[in-house]
């Protein structure tokens, strides 16, 4: 069975889905992998890297696509610069797996349904003990939270850790972290080794030992309502919620030096919890890393990308974070996707289950059909539109 790894072709994006040592395992295993040309390059992980873990590297982008059984990636399929589409040219009957974003881009689970493509999206990994080793979400937003911390440092015009100068002691700073994920909680772990006192914000109550753990003082609101979604996300809450959360948070975004925001619900623009107002009230010079800026932004005024002066706080809308630290966070999905191929192809070769949790939640066309409920919605909302 031949495995193939795409190069990456979304501006920016230095990922790549298979590191050398993970081609040697599936390699060992039986496997045959086929590498694109160039594919690790901006991950630091080169073609000579690839052929002495046992790849072959192809030079023939179409070649590969169109020969593999099981084509992983990183990003979804998209327009090429020929005008040609990714999806094209694939062939009927093989499998793609990668972060494919069906809930936010369901016509291309559609166009991948029409070519006869069985697509495995890694955003839907059921959040259960024997899928925990494939939960690309969760590696990938450990990453990204480290990095939040990272860049509000380095835009901070305070120091993190508490000083003992001759010139006097320099307080530590005050580091607020709204939503206690993975990349929130990584987060408070970074910013606690840093040296700066962290309180940490979520509307899931079970998350506060988790929090307090770390070294963090948890702010707890009481909120009459179950907050908690199936996998154990935080779930969309109503209005009365919203504005109870963003009363909570006020008082502590307005005393901060930095204030990272995690909060995002699968499928659904990111709630918005700190308002024009709060920043406006924030201390001249504090930082604001709004980790869910490509999904509308936490925080009023986020552009996506950018870092502007907002009140006089650095407001900054860093996308694909996970990019920036490409070694790490390529090593972390490898092995998401090894993981999971060996659970689909046990014996190197295909064998979907579909009584299976992981097999059946993960996949989102085959058969010549979309077979996951949420893209189906979605796009039957999208007819009723047109």
């Amino acid at each position: 069975m031949k495995i193939g790894v795409a190069k990456e072709i979304e501006v920016g994006e230095r990922r790549v889905a298979l590191i050398p040592d993970t081609v040697n395992r599936l390699v060992k295993q039986g496997f045959e992998v086929w590498v694109e040309a160039g594919a690790g390059d901006a991950a630091f992980f080169s073609d000579a890297a690839y052929e002495a873990a046992g790849a072959a590297i192809i030079h023939d982008t179409a070649h590969l696509w169109r020969e593999v059984d099981i084509l992983l990636k990183v990003k979804p399929p998209q327009q090429r610069e020929d005008g040609q589409h990714e999806i094209d040219l694939l062939r009927n009957g093989s499998v793609l797996i990668g972060f494919l974003d069906p809930l936010g881009n369901a016509p291309v689970i559609q166009q991948l349904s029409d070519r006869g493509v069985t697509a495995f999206s890694m955003e839907l990994i059921p959040r259960i003990s024997r899928a925990q080793s494939m939960d690309a979400l969760s590696s990938q937003a450990a990453v990204a939270g480290y990095k939040a911390v990272l860049i509000a440092a380095a835009a901070s015009p305070k120091f993190f850790p508490m000083l003992t100068t001759a010139a006097g002691t320099i307080a530590p700073a005050k580091v607020f972290v709204i939503g206690a994920g993975v990349a929130g909680l990584q987060a408070i772990a970074t910013a606690r080794r840093l040296g700066a006192v962290v309180e940490a914000f979520d509307i899931r109550p079970a998350v506060k030992e988790e929090v307090q753990s770390l070294g963090a003082k948890f702010v707890e609101v009481q909120l009459e309502e179950e907050t908690v979604a199936a996998g154990g996300y935080a779930r969309e809450v109503s209005e009365v919620a919203k504005q109870r959360t963003q009363d909570a948070i006020a008082e502590h975004v307005k005393i901060s030096d930095v204030v990272i925001t995690t909060a995002q619900v699968p499928g659904r623009r990111a709630p918005l919890l700190v308002t024009e107002a709060m920043i406006a009230a924030m201390k001249p010079g504090a930082v604001i890393v709004d980790l869910a800026a490509e999904q509308g932004g936490n925080c009023a005024g986020t552009e996506p990308g950018k870092d502007i002066n907002n009140h006089g706080v650095t407001q900054i809308g860093p996308i694909n974070l996970p990019s920036a630290m490409p070694i790490h966070a390529s090593q972390m999905y490898a092995k998401n996707l090894l993981t999971l191929v060996q659970h689909l192809a046990p014996k190197g070769e295909l064998q979907l289950n579909f009584e299976d949790e992981i097999t059946r939640e993960a996949c989102v066309s085959h058969n010549h059909a979309v077979c996951n409920d949420r893209v189906q919605a979605l796009l039957q909302q999208t007819l009723q539109v047109h």
